[in-house]
């Protein structure tokens, strides 16, 4: 089975959002973060469904959507994986990440 790392950036990037959204709801934020990490379920079973992330263009860095998020991650091995970040869509991500 697939190990699936959550990076202390992505780690930071799941608390701000919880904060972000709950300022108007904590049930929605709550909502929101197990949305984002139930998607990444998925990758236990397809290490490559994600989409290459066309600022980076490498094959073993690819992104899942969930909703306005682009979980950012990064096939290490074929048993590890690493969730780099998860970002905004609206956000510019090319000095986020390389």
């Amino acid at each position: 089975m697939v190990q699936i790392n959550w990076t202390h950036q992505s780690v930071a990037d799941l608390r701000a959002i919880f904060v972000y959204i709950s300022k108007d709801s904590k049930n929605y934020a709550k909502l929101q973060i197990i949305r984002i990490k139930k998607r990444t379920k998925i990758l236990h079973s397809q290490i490559y469904s994600g989409q290459i992330v066309p600022e980076i263009n490498k094959h073993h860095t690819r992104q899942l959507i969930e909703g306005h998020y682009r979980i950012i991650y990064k096939v290490v091995t074929p048993s590890r994986i690493d969730i780099l970040t998860v970002h905004h869509s609206a956000r510019n991500l090319e000095n986020r990440i390389s």
